[in-house]
């Protein structure tokens, strides 16, 4: 008998080294994040690769899985710990070693392999571990998978068996360029700074952009798990200054940075500028539609409304979703709908054929918008963005919130501008024109200026993003409004970042 995991140990002592810790909160809505050593222990992670391999035979899926590790001091440890869990419960484990999460992904198709459990805590602070998981490629776990694992985990309800076995795959980072690569080069020569904030991808973008045929600007792509320069995080504003900084300086016709696992990519265009992803998606789809009759794309609730309003995709016959945010939830509805792509404002974009997979890759979309530049010759990526419509849009802003209260105060600000709405009430001035309960809430008034509140799916915290296509004084309007509402909960603290 395996013990059953406890939600608190105290570190330093018997029971940290004899017994599993596992938090019930580092199950999220559709992967798992935990402070390690202050969550969850090694033997915990141990419990979860048991859990997760019995899981996996309930589901009735073929127990053999890719497995593999981002660059953190501990990650490999963890990675281990996973593994002699996953064999424990008669898994067949491929292990591909250090990786970006879409090596993971793209092994699955590649190996021939049903289920992944990739080790990162992607952009999350040192500190923090995760691991990302799938039984049926190219989609990753949703809240009904993730409930029932935190169910088998925490009560212990393992069913080891024999049978379990390990391989692991030399060089297998060379499979995934070559895949990624294998394309005619880009006619135009394109200076590409690749940033990576000394995260999993500097092992792997700058190869892949030169293969392109890009000229690439390295910009912190050593490894170095300290993160001594800032967090891996392409919507966090310092990485994203970094990024505008070497741009200016070498006159690089587009930077492109990359989060820790490499699933997601931002971008700062050749006047220094970064564009939000969401407007990068609007400029993809541009592209992608006008060769593509009846383009289908799929864009969570945090992002732009031009994807509704933009005349260009309007005219090429594009059509847009709506959808919640979050890896798992985009990931699936664009492979439900069979969309041409699906955009996420965190910078998670999904491409099915005859982009890609349907799993998100940073590297994937950093080609698509190389691509997009080569497909429009004297065209700069600020010419691009100038010729949307203008808007004012807001960073994503994360107030403080505990995972024990930031679902109850989500949902008592629904309940608010539900009434407002029903009683006719103003947000910013205005009548409410529109309400997007889906995810949170998003609000839009008369003049389109809207605001969003939702819950953070990986970390203790919500989620606030405002825009307006009228001025830059309309979003700080929809974002005072919008705050106004949140200072009633006194659960809510500080912002990570404001406007």
């Amino acid at each position: 008998m395996f013990p059953k995991p406890k939600s608190a140990l105290v570190p330093n002592t018997y029971a940290f080294e004899s017994e599993p810790m596992v938090k019930p909160t580092g199950f999220r809505e559709y992967d798992a994040r935990w402070l390690f050593n202050k969550e969850i222990n090694l033997m915990g992670v141990q419990a979860l690769g048991m859990g997760l391999g019995a899981l996996i035979a309930e589901l009735g899926v073929r127990q053999e899985i890719v497995t593999g590790h981002d660059f953190r001091g501990y990650s490999a440890s963890i990675k281990y710990a996973l593994i002699s869990g996953l064999m424990a419960a008669g898994c067949k484990v491929h292990d591909i070693g250090l990786a970006v999460t879409p090596m993971a992904y793209f092994a699955q198709f590649d190996l021939d392999v049903p289920c992944v459990a990739m080790v990162t805590a992607s952009h999350n602070d040192n500190g923090w571990t995760g691991v990302k998981m799938g039984v049926n490629r190219p989609l990753t776990f949703g809240p009904d998978e993730m409930s029932r694992l935190k169910a088998i985990v925490l009560n212990a309800e393992f069913n080891n068996t024999a049978g379990g076995s390990y391989q692991f795959h030399e060089n297998y980072p060379a499979r995934y360029i070559a895949d990624l690569t294998s394309r005619p080069k880009l006619k135009r020569r394109l200076k590409v700074v690749a940033a990576c904030g000394n995260g999993t991808a500097g092992a792997f973008a700058p190869q892949v952009l030169e293969a392109i045929g890009c000229d690439v600007i390295p910009l912190d792509t050593e490894l170095d798990h300290t993160f001594p320069k800032y967090n891996p995080n392409p919507e966090d504003m310092e990485m994203l200054h970094a990024i505008r900084d070497a741009v200016l300086a070498h006159k690089a016709d587009v930077g492109l940075g990359f989060d820790g696992d490499g699933d997601r990519c931002g971008v700062v265009d050749n006047t220094g500028e970064e564009i939000f992803a969401d407007k990068v998606g609007v400029m993809l789809a541009r592209d992608m539609s006008a060769i593509n009759a009846n383009a289908q794309f799929v864009v969570d609730v945090k992002s732009t409304g031009l994807f509704v309003t933009d005349p260009v995709l309007r005219k090429q016959g594009a059509k847009t979703v709506y959808w919640k945010t979050g890896h798992s939830y985009m990931k699936r509805r664009t492979n439900e709908l069979g969309a041409l792509a699906g955009f996420e404002k965190s910078g998670h974009f999904f491409f099915n054929k005859p982009f890609g997979r349907g799993y998100d890759d940073g590297l994937v979309s950093a080609i698509a918008i190389c691509e997009m530049l080569d497909r429009a010759p004297g065209k700069s990526m600020a010419d691009l963005k100038d010729a949307l419509p203008k808007t004012w849009s807001s960073p994503t802003m994360s107030p403080h919130c505990a995972d024990e209260a930031k679902y109850g105060v989500v949902d008592a600000v629904v309940k608010h501008f539900e009434a407002l709405q029903q009683q006719g009430g103003k947000v910013a001035g205005q009548n409410i024109r529109d309400l997007v309960t889906v995810n949170g809430v998003r609000v839009t008034v008369e003049d389109g200026s809207w605001g969003l509140v939702r819950a953070s799916s990986n970390k203790p915290e919500l989620v606030v993003v405002v825009e307006s296509p009228v001025s830059e004084r309309r979003m700080h309007d929809m974002f005072e409004a919008m705050d106004a509402v949140l200072r009633t909960h006194p659960e809510v603290g500080e912002y990570n970042q404001k406007i």
